[in-house]
């Protein structure tokens, strides 16, 4: 499996990770199927496994610090804070008085003494960057991380870090983890370009769009979001008479065929499309099963054409999103009213 440097760090990661959000409660419950799940992972040639303080509220970071024992020094390991991990106010965000505790707290779970990559899982708008920014280059400097880096950030708030990190003296994140697809490519128009303009490398998830582009919907039978493995989840993102999502099924649709031409499954298409991107360092994959671990590990190396590209291109055309719910931070811009909205002169 190809190796790529992250952001300049010198450290040579996977051009496939192992995302972990699937192993405890909320996927995969067998403790020693997950164990044996990143074992095969990293047998394979994946060298670096991301997980998160907040999935299953913890547990995959037990799971990952249980499959790491004896083989934590060949493994990059990247985790998260930000999340809530409590109803306490102060038990989440970006605060120094939080991530000085979170960082304790997934290296207890993680049973290691160091993070290779500790990421700030979203923007926090409550919080100073500097503050962020200076409570982790002392994590740094204590040798308790080896670098940090963002994830789901915005690229003028990437910029802001770059900026801030620079005029205060202080480091810098060397990656940034944003959702890219198929189906969602609107990084391609500001998040990768000052991604690279900053030297960051990039580790992307969701390659499979949250399940539309695993085979499952727009093929022959007619299988659709709306089947019944689905109905558990029912929600805005699955349910097909909502038009964005109509949109959705008919891209995957033409995105089959070109597939098929290809001589590929649509699960290795939707990998090979996200490693053709020069920007891209590495792949987030998140099986739940050993099963889905060995059908996403065949992409691996895969490589598409030009035309291959260009069909692609077509269909969904760079820099744009089949519908906007893959962005996962929404701005408080956007999100507050009073922010866009001039009070009426008394």
């Amino acid at each position: 499996m190809e190796r790529r440097i992250l952001g300049g760090t010198g450290i040579s990661v996977s051009e496939f990770t192992l995302g972990t959000m699937m192993l405890g409660a909320w996927g995969n419950t067998d403790h020693d199927a997950a164990v044996a799940m990143v074992h095969r992972a990293l047998d394979a040639g994946v060298n670096t496994v991301d997980t998160a303080d907040m999935y299953s509220d913890g547990e995959s970071e037990v799971i990952v610090g249980k499959a790491l024992k004896g083989r934590r020094d060949d493994v990059v390991l990247a985790t998260k804070f930000h999340n809530p991990m409590g109803p306490d106010a102060n038990h989440r965000g970006n605060s120094r008085r939080w991530i000085v505790r979170a960082v304790e707290d997934s290296l207890r779970r993680l049973g290691t003494d160091w993070i290779d990559l500790y990421q700030i899982h979203r923007p926090d708008p409550a919080t100073d960057i500097e503050e962020t920014l200076a409570a982790l280059t002392d994590l740094v400097r204590a040798g308790k991380i080896r670098a940090f880096g963002t994830s789901a950030f915005p690229a003028e708030e990437l910029v802001e870090a770059h900026w801030t990190a620079e005029r205060r003296g202080l480091l810098r994140p060397r990656s940034e983890q944003p959702p890219y697809s198929l189906l969602a490519r609107g990084i391609e128009a500001d998040v990768l370009p000052t991604a690279r303009r900053h030297g960051m490398g990039v580790l992307t998830w969701s390659p499979l769009s949250a399940g539309w582009l695993s085979g499952r919907y727009g093929g022959p039978d007619g299988a659709d979001p709306g089947t019944a493995h689905r109905s558990a989840l029912l929600s805005p993102m699955y349910d097909p008479a909502l038009p964005g999502n109509a949109a959705k099924l008919a891209a995957v649709t033409e995105l089959r065929t070109v597939a098929a031409d290809a001589g590929l499954t649509l699960p290795q298409l939707a990998l090979a499309f996200v490693l053709s991107h020069p920007d891209v360092t590495s792949v987030i994959i998140g099986p739940r099963t050993p099963e889905q671990l060995a059908d996403l590990l065949t992409a691996a190396d895969l490589r598409l054409s030009d035309d291959v590209l260009d069909r692609i291109d077509a269909i969904v055309p760079p820099g744009t999103d089949v519908a906007r719910d893959m962005t996962f931070y929404l701005p408080p811009a956007l999100a507050d009213a009073r922010l866009r909205r001039r009070t009426a002169a008394a």
